[in-house]
């Protein structure tokens, strides 16, 4: 041991690293992560076996604290999804420093108020973050600087000479306690500025377990996680990862060429993806016949891509569309053939089912408000089959945004049990409700609701109706005007290759589905829009905003 924050024997530290000494110990041989090179290629120089990432991870930690990264260290990481992305992930873990992850995607004011919010004390990153945090003035309260350049431009050090510092230091895990900040995660800023989301080492362990569990992932399978955050699960879990070849910030625009090549070739027997990911496998069409399990998360995946799907994969595989976000995940999740079996529902305005709550989250509805609430009541509560905003209270429940108080109030609620403890229970933001089954159907963003002089609308109640078209790649309802009084509007986007010239009669055709539910049959304004705004996480939520400012000078 090198620091004074090395664990004492007798404390079992509560930490997403401390299987790696296990499993280094178990199969050591075993690949943990396999990534492309520059030049897109696999070789055997950008793999890591669970023992090379057990003993390099401690290396980089014990260099790292030699530099002052040590317990607690808010540390922002800009490194793209490679080795060395994983080695300083676990490296930081098991030093117990806290890693900042920010979307490198995300507009450029909004990065730099995030990095500033996060009050960093140390910046780990690419040569070309290093040169964009000079000249835009990212995290200037890091004091400690690491490039994973070969030299030290604009760094103190390069990692390469951080990890030699600590070469022969032993194990590094710190005794990190489950109360103890573990990272903090930027939301993907889909409804506003990024937030900070205050990950504790205990919501780490149990999205773990609870992922674990809901899916049934036995150790020694092979994943291909599309989304880099995700692949850190795999360690935890025993499995090997296969990092796909693609710019993870745009998964609309990956090569399924490149996938299909890295499953194959690999032995892949599970994936994760946003929809996405999903729609180009499913447009690709090439069968999936050596996987197993398929996972789509970040917004409801359309029917038609879950069908395709599922006739792409064996009989025997599984595609599970978990429900969660950022702050809380998993809460909910559904497996696809469920799904299809109430596509029906969904497409006649129910909302999409996003299945039962994941054990041991207690998820309950409350009524429809946007000012805080500080304490629970039992009276917050609607009964089945009501919409309202979707809560949850269980151990991936995260507590506070990181520097943002006025959001922190927002979004959680304290609740006292019966023996006199207390829990947070987060509010998702979402709108949805139980039906008589038992099951969680999701209706929108609670923002998105448009609030007419009639009566409410929500958008996963509206849009679906409207998706059945065969000319119409998806939609998405937005208000114009105030609230209480909003005009609601249909903005389309048309599948390729649709002119036009055909937006008329498209136009009069939807307004006839329309017309076939009383809850859709007074959207009467139509727009067409050449390509949604998209978050730049998943690519797949729309962004609404942006939409309804642009519908509002057009109407």
């Amino acid at each position: 041991m090198t620091h004074s924050d090395a664990p004492s024997p007798a404390v079992e530290a509560v930490n997403i690293a401390a299987a790696l000494p296990r499993l280094a110990r178990e199969r050591p041989h075993q690949i943990a992560l396999r990534c492309p090179g520059p030049d897109g290629r696999y070789r055997d120089a950008h793999a890591l076996s669970y023992a090379a990432l057990d003993a390099r991870s401690d290396a980089i930690a014990a260099g790292l604290a030699a530099r002052g990264i040590v317990r607690g260290t808010r540390t922002v990481l800009m490194v793209r999804p490679s080795p060395e992305f994983f080695l300083l992930m676990f490296a930081l873990f098991k030093a117990g420093a806290v890693p900042v992850l920010v979307d490198p995607g995300i507009d450029r004011r909004a990065l730099r108020q995030c990095l500033d919010e996060a009050q960093a004390q140390a910046f780990i990153g690419i040569p070309l973050a290093q040169v964009a945090r000079v000249l835009l003035g990212w995290a200037r309260s890091a004091t400690i600087r690491i490039t994973t350049g070969r030299r030290a431009v604009l760094a103190d050090a390069t990692l390469a000479q951080v990890e030699r510092a600590g070469t022969g230091a032993g194990p590094q895990l710190a005794a990190t306690a489950a109360d103890e900040v573990a990272a903090i995660l930027f939301t993907s800023g889909s409804t506003g500025v990024p937030k900070g989301v205050v990950y504790r080492h205990r919501h780490f362990v149990a999205q773990i377990a609870m992922l674990r569990d809901a899916f049934g992932i036995p150790p020694g399978g092979v994943d291909l996680p599309t989304f880099p955050p995700f692949a850190l699960f795999d360690p935890a879990l025993g499995l090997t990862s296969i990092v796909p070849d693609m710019d993870p910030t745009r998964p609309a625009r990956a090569d399924p060429h490149k996938l299909h090549a890295a499953i194959a070739r690999f032995g892949v027997d599970q994936l994760f993806g946003s929809p996405a990911l999903m729609r180009v496998l499913a447009t690709h069409g090439a069968p999936l016949p050596g996987v197993r399990r398929v996972t789509s998360a970040g917004a409801p995946v359309p029917p038609d891509i879950v069908a395709t799907m599922l006739a792409l994969l064996p009989p025997e595989a599984s595609l599970w569309t978990p429900y969660g976000a950022t702050e809380c995940l998993p809460v909910a999740v559904v497996e696809g053939r469920e799904l299809l079996a109430l596509r029906t529902r969904t497409e006649q305005g129910a909302g999409t089912c996003v299945g039962r709550p994941v054990p041991p989250n207690e998820v309950r509805i409350i009524g429809v408000d946007d000012a805080a609430i500080a304490t629970w009541s039992d009276a917050l509560e609607l009964p089945r089959g009501q919409i309202g905003e979707i809560t949850v209270a269980g151990p991936t429940a995260t507590d506070s945004y990181f520097g943002r108080e006025a959001q922190t109030r927002l979004a959680k609620i304290a609740e006292t049990l019966p023996d006199g403890s207390t829990r947070i229970v987060h509010r998702m933001g979402d709108l949805g409700y139980f039906d008589s089954e038992g099951r969680l159907w999701f209706c929108g963003r609670k923002g998105h609701r448009v609030v007419t002089a009639s009566g409410t609308l929500c958008t996963e109640q509206v849009e679906p109706v409207f998706n059945v078209h065969p000319d119409v790649a998806r939609t998405a309802l937005v208000g114009v005007g105030p609230a209480g009084r909003q005009t609601p509007v249909l903005c389309v986007e048309l599948q390729p290759g649709v002119g036009k010239s055909e937006d008329a009669r498209i136009a009069d055709e939807l307004r006839h589905i329309g017309a076939g539910f009383v809850h859709t049959a007074g959207i009467a304004t139509v727009l067409f829009h050449p390509r949604f705004p998209v978050d730049i996480r998943h690519n797949a939520k729309i962004g609404r905003e942006t939409l309804a400012a642009w519908a509002a000078a057009r109407v």
